[in-house]
């Protein structure tokens, strides 16, 4: 699987294994697609999603046209980190909740966070970031942000 923001990730970001992906929505399945691939650091995901959520625009996307390697997505990385909100109205918690069971990894739930920041201004996030600096120490990392 080479959809057309793997080379852009390894080109242009530099993904590698030293590297930690936060996305959101579509950037957590991003990064869950390329973890499936490559090897990273870790991923943080907000707001994610496994399915084409029954919409025509996320079906054309081709995210979705096979089926998920959760063992490889657990195996390529040292960790994943996952924030879902009870109350998000783009993605329903049941989404976040199977990647969590599947993944076992870390799993963070809210109940009023919405789309984090899609459906409202959302300035800060210290849990997420908490989150990356306690695993980077607990994996030796050292966090550098990518420009």
């Amino acid at each position: 699987m080479d959809l057309n923001w793997f080379p852009f990730l390894l080109n242009e970001l530099k993904v590698d294994r030293d590297t930690v992906l936060v996305g959101h929505s579509s950037g957590a399945v991003a990064a869950m697609r390329f973890a499936q691939e490559h090897k990273i650091a870790g991923s943080v995901l907000v707001a994610a999603y496994h399915t084409d959520l029954g919409m025509e625009t996320e079906k054309k996307s081709g995210y979705f046209d096979e089926a998920w390697n959760w063992k490889s997505i657990k195996r390529n990385q040292n960790w994943t980190v996952l924030f879902a909100s009870q109350d998000d109205p783009w993605i329903p918690v049941d989404q976040p909740r199977y990647i969590h069971e599947q993944l076992n990894c870390e799993y963070h739930e809210f109940g009023n966070q919405g789309y984090f920041g899609g459906d409202y201004d959302k300035a800060t996030f210290p849990e997420l970031s908490r989150a990356i600096i306690h695993r980077c120490n607990e994996h030796k990392k050292q966090v550098k942000q990518i420009p």
